[in-house]
């Protein structure tokens, strides 16, 4: 069995759910997938509906974890501005242009995964109890 998120996980997953909100993300998902990946514990899928949004929510995430000193191992597509992939190492963060995300439909691929819908007021949860993702 794997071991329960660190406090910086779960930290770092409110600071890319806060960005990914601030710049109005669409259908914010984090999926847990500590028991079916070894890659990584989390994603968090959201997505935009035009190009330039999707670029300002990635470049959001990034620039809010580099203030927190956390790092972004990798980014891909980031010129395509279609699906943006940040490696955050312990979290994967995919935003979709919206159409494009319908197509790819991660949820459903990984759907054995547990996952939570974020929101404004569910973010604020999160804060009271740091292990809720730890299902």
């Amino acid at each position: 069995m794997r071991r329960k998120s660190s406090q910086s996980t779960q930290d770092k997953l409110l600071i890319i759910a806060k960005a990914a909100l601030e710049k109005k993300a669409d259908n914010i998902v984090i999926m847990n997938m500590k028991k079916l990946s070894m890659v990584c514990d989390f994603f968090l899928i959201c997505s935009g509906n035009t190009e330039r949004k999707v670029k300002a929510i990635a470049g959001s995430i990034a620039h809010d974890l580099k203030k927190s000193a956390l790092k972004v191992w990798h980014v891909e597509g980031y010129n395509e501005a279609s699906w943006i992939l940040l490696d955050c190492y312990d979290v994967v963060v995919h935003v979709f242009k919206s159409e494009l995300r319908d197509f790819y439909n991660l949820e459903r691929l990984w759907a054995d995964a547990p996952k939570d819908m974020l929101t404004e007021e569910s973010v604020k949860k999160v804060k009271e109890r740091p292990h809720c993702f730890d299902k």
